[in-house]
């Protein structure tokens, strides 16, 4: 004779389980067909989130730029911009007939835009995974996949767009004088030609590199955000990765606010705004990650001929332009910075500064067991791949020349802006930072760690 209180229980537990297969079985299908469509949902929203980010930032820096009184290409101009801020390929192209020939070059990545669409973007596709204990592994492969292909299939549709011709109005004054009587003769050989010149996108490169650059994105969306759950097989890697990763780009994020407050009030107190906020708009991160890399001790090498020039702070201009051999390329280190203005000492101490206090967020987030070693050491690592990522986007190339009949470039027309960083050497040097500062952080993160257990004592004593 059995218990009835088991019997019951026996009798309940078979219930349930007979409901719950049913249940899980009558159910199935519905269910996937709602998680197909609330993936899809959320993951269009990401990508339209990110895109509309990266338009507004570069409509605006384009209109602070001058853009907007371009002869109808400013629609082209904005879909340019988006498709280099993601990683995509603009060729620069030249036509003046039988009279002239032009050559054209741009390499360049506009990072305030990089930077929002990646952020809005990164943030959009983990928002609805922070309601999950543990991540389904499944689910997350289904919004990469999504998120992927619609983010190609927009970055295709604006490839299209990022095309345009410009007319090139030569004039009169060709040499830069108005004395010049040859110079009104290739000024007029020029009108007649109807020079024109113009960008389209090569949509093959744009593509592929587009298709790193989302896939990046969204990896290091994963590694940076210490609140979203991670599949089973990747929990391991929470601890020793995540509070590195999440200091690295707190740092990042912090130079360029640094690098705003101080555009600000350049803006405010030294005139020229609306091109301040130009720069901002477009191109922060390029000059606020170089300061980083130049406090650390790394450099760039480069020259500005022309009278073209970056729309960057006129020291780095004057360092690029000071040697007068063209084939030569100038050094933008700490000590060549200072040379043009001993304010530039500060990024040693700036550097120091945050990379200890990046190093202190890393150590409070780990694990109290883990070792001064690995504090030095997962900073290292962190900060040494941090900028081998970031290193490479400063990069710019910008070149442009015309000439006559084939006898030269016309001076006032050609030009070249180049800014190349060492990479390897900057990566060395973030790497022996990381180590240093790894240390420092993971001592003071310890007596932290200590005072909290002391104090929490008496509650467990109680």
């Amino acid at each position: 004779m059995g218990n009835p209180v088991h019997k019951r229980a026996a009798d309940t537990g078979t219930s349930v389980d007979s409901v719950s297969s049913r249940l899980s079985t009558s159910t199935s299908p519905a269910t996937s067909t709602g998680l197909f469509v609330r993936v899809g949902v959320q993951v269009l929203a990401a990508v339209f989130a990110g895109y509309v980010a990266m338009g507004v930032f570069a409509g605006l820096g384009l209109w602070a730029a001058g853009a907007a009184d371009l002869p109808g290409g400013f629609t082209a101009v904005l879909a340019a911009v988006v498709v280099m801020a993601v990683g995509g390929k603009v060729e620069l192209s030249g036509d003046a007939g039988s009279l002239a020939g032009a050559q054209a070059e741009l390499t360049a990545m506009p990072l305030t835009v990089t930077l929002v669409g990646a952020l809005v973007t990164g943030y959009c596709f983990l928002r609805p995974l922070r309601h999950h204990a543990v991540a389904d592994a499944r689910e997350l492969l289904l919004r990469a996949f999504g998120t992927v292909v619609l983010w190609l299939a927009a970055l295709a549709g604006l490839s299209a767009l990022a095309r345009h011709d410009f007319p090139l109005t030569i004039g009169g004054d060709t040499s830069g004088t108005g004395d010049d009587p040859l110079g009104e003769v290739f000024g007029e050989l020029m009108d007649a030609a109807d020079p024109t010149v113009g960008f389209r996108t090569d949509v093959g490169p744009t593509l592929f590199y587009g298709l790193l650059w989302i896939l990046g994105v969204l990896a290091v969306a994963l590694l940076v955000s210490r609140r979203t759950p991670l599949p089973p097989r990747l929990v391991r890697y929470h601890e020793p990765v995540r509070p590195a990763a999440h200091a690295m780009l707190m740092l990042l994020l912090a130079y360029v606010a640094v690098g705003l407050v101080i555009g600000i009030v350049v803006a405010v107190t030294k005139g020229h705004a609306v091109e301040t906020l130009a720069v901002l708009l477009l191109g922060l991160p390029n000059v606020s990650w170089l300061a980083l890399g130049v406090g650390i001790g790394g450099s760039w090498e480069g020259r500005v001929e022309g009278p073209f020039g970056l729309p960057m702070p006129q020291i780095l201009d004057a360092v690029l332009r000071e040697d007068g051999d063209s084939t030569q390329l100038s050094t933008v280190d700490l000590s060549s910075l200072a040379a043009e203005d001993g304010r530039a000492w500060w990024l040693l101490p700036i550097a120091a500064v945050l990379v200890l206090a990046a190093a202190f967020a890393a150590a409070v987030r780990s694990p109290a067991r883990t070792r001064l070693w690995q504090h030095s050491l997962h900073l290292g690592v962190a900060f040494a791949l941090t900028m081998l990522v970031v290193a490479p986007l400063t990069l710019v190339e910008a070149r442009f020349g015309l000439s006559i009949l084939g006898i030269g470039e016309l001076e006032a027309l050609g030009g070249e802006v180049v800014l190349r960083p060492d990479v390897w050497k900057i990566v060395g040097f973030a790497l022996l930072w990381g180590l240093v500062f790894g240390l420092l952080g993971g001592l003071l993160a310890s007596r932290v760690h200590r005072k909290g257990e002391v104090e929490a004592e008496p509650t467990d004593k109680k």
